[in-house]
């Protein structure tokens, strides 16, 4: 009987057994807990509203009273906005990554399998799509579907849907081109060329010996480009096709950038929380890949 040889989760416990586990580990592990707990609960903190606009506190400092983090020129709360800012810009990175890695992987591992027209066809649209760049496809996707008719200021798509939507456009020829060159090399492998022999089902060899190999790469590389989808973002926001103004950690970035002499904090705050969580979605991408590398390098 023909068997991937994956390994399982008790031999992976038994290879790091008796070690603990590496600080970096814990203290990305840490940090991204508490983002993504802020996304999901931070209505429950008892923070004024991110748009709530205070007049009588205007770019007060940190640790002021009542304002942990200060306020900006408008009177906005920095905690607040980067509380929300944390659902808006979690979300936009990890939903782009998520679809793009599944569309992309399934277009990679279905190319490399099949080969001939598929094959070029599918390396051909992802050749194409890498050559667009990432600011000029969003600057145009924004002005198609995101700015609001001057007769009816309520129409257009969300911006954060258009966002989500040119980013997993430029995900998926990466992570597909990562899935591609991965199961081309799985796809080699004895134990895939003796399923074949012995009559397994394509779809099955998919199934049971291509994908489950593919997708732990696909991970390592996924925690990467979600870091690099938040920084995008901050960037497309300051060139003003970002979230709203100070509905995310970029366009907070945005907003504040020109009193960065008088109110540092509303500026270096929001860098900083993007800057460790980049930093923290950089380690885990690594972490899994020499993870991925040693296992590889013992089946």
């Amino acid at each position: 009987m023909c068997c991937t040889p994956l390994l399982t989760h008790e031999s992976e416990v038994g290879v790091a057994k008796g070690r603990p586990g590496p600080l970096g580990f814990y203290l990305a592990s840490g940090w991204l807990l508490v983002c993504v707990f802020t996304a999901f609960f931070g209505d429950f903190f008892p923070l004024p509203k991110w748009d709530e606009y205070d007049y009588d506190n205007l770019g007060l400092p940190l640790f002021s009273d009542g304002h942990l983090l200060g306020t900006d020129y408008d009177g906005s709360d920095v905690l607040s906005g980067l509380v929300h800012g944390a659902r808006t810009s979690l979300g936009i990175s990890f939903t782009a990554v998520f679809i793009g890695s599944v569309i992309g992987g399934l277009l990679g591992i279905v190319a490399a399998y099949r080969r001939g027209w598929v094959d070029s066809v599918v390396t051909m649209y992802f050749n194409v799509s890498l050559a667009i760049p990432t600011i000029v496809l969003t600057l145009v996707m924004v002005a198609l579907f995101a700015t609001p008719n001057v007769d009816d200021p309520s129409s257009g798509w969300p911006r954060e849907l258009v966002l989500i939507i040119s980013l997993t456009l430029v995900i998926i020829p990466i992570l597909g081109r990562l899935a591609r060159g991965s199961a081309l090399s799985w796809s080699g492998r004895d134990f895939v060329l003796v399923a074949e022999s012995i009559g397994m089902k394509k779809r099955s060899i998919l199934r049971t010996h291509i994908i489950p190999n593919v997708l732990p790469s696909m991970m390592s590389v996924a925690f990467l480009a979600a870091g690099v989808v938040i920084v995008i973002e901050g960037g497309l926001a300051i060139l003003g096709v970002g979230a709203n103004p100070g509905a995310s950690w970029g366009s907070m970035l945005a907003k504040n950038r020109g009193e960065l002499a008088i109110t540092p904090h509303t500026t270096l705050v929001p860098a900083g929380v993007i800057g460790l969580t980049v930093m923290a979605l950089n380690y885990f991408g690594d972490y899994f890949r020499l993870r991925i590398d040693d296992r590889e390098s013992r089946i």
